[in-house]
């Protein structure tokens, strides 16, 4: 048996060096935070998205007693805006989170199931879509979610 090392390359910034449109989306995000029903976590996660025609949807994660049926931010709000503008590629993903304390001093990372939803669409419009993970202490930037997920299974897959 032989190894493959797979490695992966992402940005790491201070707000203030994104362009005035990411830094946007990213307080869209951190805003979106506010919209979260986590009684049971307390933890508050915020999406917010760019499609491709420059209209911004935003997400919340929404928990349920019933803990399988909520709904984490990023779905949301791709979920959202795939519902109401089916036509339009998301260009962009901004996520943020805070707890009972504030927001988080390190970024978050969209969890596997995500992942998944976020490589559909990036498969679905054949583009990818440039995430930036915000925490207070600076912002992860990818240039595709396939940096998050560097083994990937999509419909392609299947065939």
């Amino acid at each position: 048996m032989k190894t493959i090392d797979i490695s992966i390359k992402i940005g790491f910034c201070q707000v203030e060096e994104l362009s005035t449109a990411d830094q946007h989306l990213i307080q869209r995000a951190v805003e979106a935070t506010g919209n979260s029903y986590s009684p049971y976590s307390c933890f508050r996660v915020g999406a917010a998205l760019l499609l491709a025609d420059g209209t911004e949807v935003i997400g919340a994660n929404q928990e349920n007693a019933a803990f399988p049926s909520g709904l984490c931010a990023e779905r949301s709000a791709i979920f959202a805006a795939q519902s109401v503008y089916p036509g339009q590629a998301v260009t962009t993903l901004a996520i943020a989170a805070a707890n009972e304390y504030g927001l988080m001093r390190d970024p978050i990372v969209p969890c596997g199931a995500c992942r998944q939803v976020i490589l559909e669409i990036e498969d679905r419009y054949k583009q990818p879509i440039r995430i930036l993970l915000y925490g207070t202490n600076g912002v992860y930037v990818i240039n595709s979610v396939k940096d998050l997920l560097p083994l990937q299974f999509i419909g392609e897959s299947m065939k």
